[in-house]
């Protein structure tokens, strides 16, 4: 019986892998583009995807999770992509075709996104995060030491972690420093919002857009770290203003400490070690960055079987029980957008707004535009938009437009999953409309960082060589 499981499971698996292959290969010649822009079926399902998201700007109110009105209007709009291709008497696989190529890219994100969310909920369980803060909390800092502390850490974790990870444990430390100092509170969490945003700008593994530039394989892994300084310009103007209305007093002192648990610096290594072998195998084997993600899952789960089997703590700990506790609202939401965004593409909507934006408005005004858009909309449906118009740029106006979708969502509370995350968490304290009245210093930061962008990455603009 055993051995009569084994060989189906073994099947199933081949006939899946074969039948996302055969996707693959048929997609770039099979992706639709039906060019009809203006019919009213196309307009309907244009019409359903934007009250899909307006359903999940206003999830503050309604306690719905994002990820439920994406996923039907995704549900419906490939429904009529599928009917309208039928009816203009296309191939009648063709919807199929262009289905299964954008899920095969949703997969590749869904897969490495659900192993760093494994990796941080182990370290989380294994006490690395909570250590930290506590370590924070017992030093005597005051609370301007503790506001910049706090939004450094959150930029220089951010990508690794990535910046929805570390604003929630940044934000743990805030309100465990600042308790009833409902100011500092909303400033400290305005500072790791854009600190975290901004750091995550300059690493594929800081922030989900970042990552779809990666592997999508515009930019480099090492190209990323060109935008290091607009990234830290982009942090340091809205932080050096913000820092004269924190006040200098030390905040009530904690003799709280909290130590790792057995196994969690070695899980550290193993998350660093995953990431490195990562980068490495996508560089010179060139394979896609879930397989050396994976990869790492797999020796992770080795290693938790050999830890919960000690005599220690953790014996209790179990690898699937991480998976689990993964944000599948968030791994469901990325599902709805990008297979909304691309069934809108298959109606020509992407030919139409690249053609627009790109041509008529030029690149640079384009991607500036791109910033402030994903403050509104968010910069996850923004950017897939744009990996799907592929306009033709060169390296600097790729690392523009990577730049501004990372650090754009910074502008308003809304605009990213660290603010979106943060609102719930200080339950009231940090809010949409306290975040607004800031948000003309960071606009500011905004802008400083495109100037230095411009200045510091010039030679990567107009085709002229990386190199001198």
């Amino acid at each position: 019986m055993y051995i009569f499981n084994l060989i189906k499971i073994i099947s199933l698996s081949l006939s899946i892998i074969l039948t996302f292959s055969g996707a693959a290969f048929s997609a770039d010649n099979q992706l639709l583009n039906l060019d009809i822009t203006t019919s009213f079926p196309a307009i309907i399902a244009l019409l359903v995807f934007v009250a899909a998201y307006a359903l999940v700007m206003v999830e503050e109110y309604t306690h719905m999770r994002k990820s439920k009105p994406v996923i039907i209007a995704a549900g419906f709009i490939w429904a009529v992509v599928a009917y309208m291709a039928v009816k203009m008497g296309l191939d009648v696989h063709a919807a199929s075709y262009s289905f299964k190529h954008t899920f095969l890219e949703f997969a590749e994100l869904f897969a490495f996104l659900l192993v760093a969310m494994t990796f941080i909920n182990s370290m989380t369980e294994r006490n690395v995060f909570e250590a930290l803060r506590s370590w924070l909390v017992t030093q005597g800092f005051t609370f301007r030491k503790i506001f910049w502390i706090t939004g450094v850490l959150s930029f220089f974790m951010s990508p690794i972690a990535d910046n929805l990870t570390t604003a929630l444990i940044m934000c743990a430390v805030i309100m465990a420093v600042g308790k009833d100092n409902k100011r500092f509170i909303g400033l400290g969490c305005i500072n790791i919002v854009v600190a975290a945003n901004a750091g995550g700008a300059f690493s594929p593994f800081g922030d989900i857009t970042t990552l779809m530039v990666w592997q999508k394989g515009i930019v480099s892994f090492t190209e990323f770290f060109y935008i290091f300084v607009p990234s830290v310009v982009n942090y340091i103007v809205p932080a050096a203003i913000m820092h004269f209305a924190i006040s200098d007093e030390k905040p009530q002192s904690s003799n709280e400490k909290v130590k790792v648990k057995d196994g969690g610096y070695t899980i550290i290594l193993l998350f660093l070690c995953t990431i490195a072998f990562t980068v490495t195998q996508h560089q010179f084997l060139h394979l896609p960055p879930v397989f050396g993600m994976m990869t790492g899952l797999g020796v992770l789960s080795v290693y938790g079987y050999f830890l919960k089997n000690r005599d220690t703590d953790a014996k209790g700990f179990n690898i699937f029980d991480k998976v689990a506790k993964a944000e599948w609202d968030t791994l469901l939401f990325f599902y709805g957008v990008l297979m909304c965004v691309g069934g809108l593409s298959a109606f020509g909507y992407m030919t139409l707004t690249a053609s627009y934006m790109y041509g008529d408005l030029g690149a640079s005004t384009a991607n500036i535009l791109v910033g402030i858009l994903s403050a509104i909309v968010d910069n996850i449906p923004v950017m897939y938009a744009v990996l799907t118009m592929i306009p033709e740029m060169d390296l600097g106006q790729w690392l523009l437009v990577t730049l501004t979708a990372g650090v754009g969502g910074s502008m308003l509370s809304i605009g990213s999953a660290a603010g979106v995350a943060l609102m719930g968490q200080t339950k009231g304290i940090y809010t949409f409309f306290f975040h607004l009245r800031w948000t003309p210093v960071i606009m500011l930061g905004y802008a400083a960082s495109i100037f230095v962008h411009f200045l510091w990455n010039a030679r990567l603009f107009d085709n002229v060589p990386l190199m001198p």
